[in-house]
């Protein structure tokens, strides 16, 4: 009888099939109609979301998305395709490997039943989200828990459902960026990461610990393990020891803020005014929440932020690509599967 093999299955958060309006419009329904994305009640979401956002946002996203388009699609699918093929080769024969979006296709459903029609003995969930964060992992582990809860019989699932200073992802956007330092001397570092509402993050605090301060999110321990801000921290303390730069030379902030509602901070735009005021000329930008590039990473961090750091009197700034599918990157996903064996 040949060994039942065990399951993987990446998930990412999803991405519009084609950048038509009419395809971004239904991603950006899926996407922010989910109660993790937008936690207010159903009914007010639904208005803002079917109401206000898509009808408003799909054609000037989509025009953005043409943008990002590459001859293969989408860099989010290709690149996480590529992740699944490489990963499935380092793996070998007693492992089977599946990509699932939490948005859009191939979605979370379909990914299982690839897995479930192969007999596997267990399933290992590795969302492709570094730091927890209800909106991103919680939406995938719920995703998941939903569509196997209804079936007669199914394997042992496990969750990775963080790893924010993992080695092999560490070494990986360090290797990245050092190729770009071999290049030039730059005056400054920055670490970018997806924003989130503070109410979300208040909503994971362990007996209200969360005062969303450098006080709090300064060391990682049990009672902010699952804060999103404070991993956030931690992920870049490891990345500048690998990189050998010391505090003053690094600046941590969040993008992509959504609302009037506060978010985490220090925001984007205002960090990168600060810096071209004190006289930053050439700064080197990673994305460590983003393990594939994307709109974010792509055109927010790499072209916007640009272009509002030179009109600041910035030089260069430079944004460092994602792990995308690097083999350094492949194998430590490896052991991390590995470990859970």
């Amino acid at each position: 009888m040949s060994k039942a093999k065990t399951g993987v299955l990446l998930v990412n958060l999803g991405t519009p099939d084609s950048p038509s309006v009419p395809h971004v419009r239904k991603y950006l329904r899926e996407f922010l109609m989910d109660k993790r994305v937008i936690d207010i009640p159903f009914f007010s979401r639904w208005l803002l979301v079917n109401l206000i956002i898509a009808p408003f946002r799909a054609p000037k996203s989509a025009k953005v998305y043409r943008e990002l388009w590459e001859d293969r699609g989408s860099p989010l699918m290709f690149h996480g395709i590529d992740l699944q093929e490489k990963l499935a080769v380092q793996l070998g024969t007693n492992y089977t490997v599946s990509l699932g979006m939490r948005y859009q296709s191939p979605s979370i459903e379909i990914a299982l039943e690839e897995l479930l029609a192969q007999n596997v003995k267990r399933i290992i969930v590795l969302p492709l989200f570094p730091q927890y964060a209800s909106a991103t992992t919680g939406s995938v582990i719920e995703k998941v828990m939903n569509d196997v809860k209804g079936r007669w019989v199914f394997p042992e699932i496990d969750f990775i459902s963080q790893y924010p200073d993992d080695e092999w992802m560490i070494r990986t956007f360090a290797k990245l960026g050092r190729d770009y330092m071999r290049r030039m001397n730059y005056d400054h570092f920055v670490f970018s990461y997806h924003g989130l509402p503070e109410r979300q993050i208040k909503k994971a605090s362990v007996d209200n610990y969360c005062q969303l301060n450098e006080k709090c999110c300064s060391t990682y321990h049990t009672k902010n393990r699952f804060c999103y801000r404070a991993q956030c921290f931690l992920t870049s303390r490891k990345l500048a020891e690998e990189l050998e730069i010391s505090e003053d030379q690094y600046s941590v902030f969040f993008q992509s803020r959504l609302g009037k509602d506060p978010w985490i901070q220090p925001y984007a735009e205002d960090e990168i005014k600060r810096l071209a005021a004190e006289h930053k000329k050439k700064v080197l930008i990673f994305c460590p929440s983003f393990t594939a590039d994307c709109l974010e990473t792509t055109i927010e961090v790499g072209d916007e932020f640009k272009e509002l750091f030179i009109e600041e009197g910035g030089e260069a700034w430079q944004l460092v690509e994602s792990l995308n599918s690097d083999d350094l990157w492949v194998e430590g996903l490896k052991r991390m599967v590995l470990h859970y064996e």
